[in-house]
């Protein structure tokens, strides 16, 4: 198993928007897509580089991950500071958590390189179920009558932050860059549980195919969307995916893996419980927990292993679905 495999039965979107995103060729592109256009004609994209940093404390990273890079505008050093929004909820709180970590970004640099400091420009990517309704102004999170803001306002922070909401992403808009379109959309599609829309659109042609097999990219996508849905039907976008020899094979492939670690059939041949100890194994798996042998699963009857089954799947939305 791949480090990207064993990171996706752990964190699923993490996992995905990282191995994505840590290209600097796709981070790239995915900057010039969503920042202003003047920043983004004055930086010399071949200057990106990935930091190995994070400034997303331990226990937020379930729903928050983050990206550092730098980039030269017009000749002088930036910091794009990517924040990954996996949450359910929107936040209404994000101008200053992110004022947080730009600080931390800040200070971290001072203390590597001294002054001066970069100016670092804070970028949010969300991909929670609904649409991102608050501000993202830093000093909307303050309530000034005007007199107070005129006596008041030269002292607060003023800044704001990039915001691509995903539920809003149209990737008709991502024309000129195919692989994050690609990428985007099924993030997108992750989060609105729509996975077979995506597969369907992608049979519909939207995007070349040997853009898709770039770099792996078809069969990353297919473990993301099979570890964000575990029930969906593999063998059922393979038949989708008919038009084309390459996406089919592809599909086929992961669909009889899955078979085989038992996650269609199961691994009790000739028995209805087998489908069950499929499930649970594969559920087992992606919780990263001791794996039930076959034996003592043929021991269990129907109804144990549904509960046994009901219980890891409580446990797996728990974890996955916030």
């Amino acid at each position: 198993m791949s480090d990207f495999e064993q990171e996706l039965a752990s964190q699923p979107h993490d996992a995905f928007a990282r191995c994505m995103l840590s290209d600097p060729a796709k981070a790239a592109a995915f900057f010039q897509g969503h920042l202003p256009p003047d920043i983004v004609a004055a930086a010399d994209w071949s200057t990106l580089a990935l930091q190995p940093a994070s400034f997303v404390r331990q226990n937020l990273q379930q729903s928050h991950t983050d990206l550092l890079y730098t980039v030269k505008v017009a000749g002088r050093e930036v910091l794009l500071y990517l924040l990954l929004e996996h949450q359910t909820s929107v936040d209404a709180l994000m101008p200053l958590r992110l004022l947080c970590y730009v600080t931390e970004v800040l200070r971290h640099h001072a203390d590597e390189h001294g002054l001066p400091l970069p100016p670092v420009l804070p970028f949010v990517l969300h991909q929670g179920p609904d649409r991102w309704t608050v501000s993202t102004q830093f000093r909307d999170l303050f309530e000034l009558p005007k007199d107070l803001e005129s006596l008041l306002g030269a002292f607060l922070p003023t800044f704001e932050h990039a915001l691509l909401d995903l539920t809003r992403f149209d990737p008709a808009k991502e024309e000129h860059h195919p692989q994050m379109q690609v990428i985007l959309q099924l993030m997108k599609a992750a989060r609105e549980k729509r996975l077979m829309e995506f597969f369907e659109w992608v049979a519909r042609g939207e995007v070349e195919v040997r853009l898709l097999l770039r770099e792996d990219l078809f069969r990353r996508c297919l473990l993301y969307a099979v570890h964000i849905d575990i029930n969906l039907d593999v063998e059922g976008i393979a038949r989708t995916l008919s038009t084309s020899n390459e996406l089919q094979t592809e599909a086929m492939s992961l669909a009889q893996k899955l078979r085989l670690e038992g996650r269609a059939e199961g691994r009790v041949e000739g028995r209805a419980e087998g489908m069950w100890s499929g499930k649970i194994q594969m559920l087992e798996r992606f919780l990263g927990i001791g794996e039930s042998s076959t034996e003592a699963l043929a021991a269990m009857d129907t109804a144990a292993l549904e509960a046994r089954y009901n219980e890891l799947e409580q446990q797996y939305n728990l974890r996955f679905k916030k």
